[in-house]
């Protein structure tokens, strides 16, 4: 089976890893209503609670890219990745408020959470 080696893997890692956060940080701006809607009614602040998370993902995605910062970078993104879990717990919860969505997709975005953890520990942590 074909295997990249670890530093270049690494590398793609990172890099997918920038550009996915910076697209879905960018999101927050260009559809607000989409994440407001799935934030838990016992947050307050909804619009700008919607904008500060955007910003730091996009901040994240860029930050990661500099060997100097990459690792407080990832830290960040992890801790944001946990901040906003209570959102997908909610539609979980609530699937019948999203009836846009699919209710599998609504399921899998809460094991897809830890995915990205992961994601982002790996890419942004030395392995020494």
């Amino acid at each position: 089976m074909f295997q990249l080696p670890d530093r270049l893997s690494k590398r793609v890692a990172l890099l997918l890893l920038s550009v996915f956060f910076i697209i879905a940080g960018v999101n927050h701006f260009l559809n607000p209503d989409f994440y407001i809607a799935i934030m838990p009614p016992y947050l307050p602040f909804h619009h700008e609670l919607n904008f500060i998370s955007g910003f730091f993902e996009i901040l994240g995605g860029i930050m990661v890219l500099p060997s100097r910062f990459r690792v407080k970078a990832g830290m960040g993104l992890v801790v944001l990745l946990l901040a906003v879990f209570p959102a997908n717990i909610h539609m979980a919860l609530h699937p019948e408020l999203f009836q846009d969505l699919n209710t599998n997709a609504i399921y899998v975005r809460l094991p897809f959470q830890i995915i990205f953890i992961i994601w982002v520990y790996w890419a942004t942590h030395d392995s020494k």
